[in-house]
């Protein structure tokens, strides 16, 4: 159990039958009246942020959130399969369980499967990845300004933007948190 008055950033608990996971928290102790928490917390399975308020000696039973290196394998009709390293068991993740930036990952890269009571709610795909450019307009010479940018087609088929100098064929490593482009790898 968990009270409001122990809350910290990055803690987890369960509310109304809904895991949340605390994002910003402040103790405010008014002047006059009881002391209150004031928190932004996140539902960590379907993604919603909301702002509440709890009494410093509200209980909450602590959420343990499993976090495990899988590496994925392929996908079939909307599932993706993940590989466990050490039992070698196949876990099928649902499509719709995927965030946005899982369009830069590779066969055989190894992702972290966030799940809860043995059910999957999330993956966490590797911070930075290399993957090569298989169309773009060719670079001119010249072309090294920094601040303009083109599109490029990578080779897991997802779209970023790109500096001029980027050729076909060239490594970039992407920020998978901010799908951008960071360098030439």
């Amino acid at each position: 159990m968990v009270s409001a008055g122990d809350f910290r950033n990055g803690v987890t608990f369960e509310m109304d039958g809904k895991v949340y996971q605390i994002i910003e928290f402040q103790h405010v102790k008014p002047g006059k009246g009881a002391a209150f928490v004031r928190a932004k917390i996140k539902n960590v399975i379907e993604g919603a942020v909301v702002e509440r308020t709890f009494n410093p000696t509200e209980k909450f039973p602590t959420a343990y959130i499993e976090r495990k290196e899988m590496a994925y394998s392929y996908n079939d009709d909307g599932l993706y399969y993940f590989m466990d390293n050490e039992t070698f068991d196949m876990i099928p993740v649902s499509q719709d369980d995927l965030s946005d930036n899982f369009k830069f990952v590779k066969e055989n890269e190894i992702c972290r499967i966030l799940s809860y009571k043995g059910k999957v709610f999330g993956v966490e795909p590797p911070t930075f990845v290399t993957l090569e450019v298989i169309q773009t307009e060719p670079g001119l010479k010249g072309n090294t300004a920094t601040n303009t940018l083109k599109p490029a087609v990578v080779e897991t088929g997802a779209e970023i933007r790109v500096p001029l100098f980027i050729n076909e064929g060239d490594m970039i490593r992407i920020d998978t948190r901010t799908c951008e482009y960071m360098e030439r790898a």
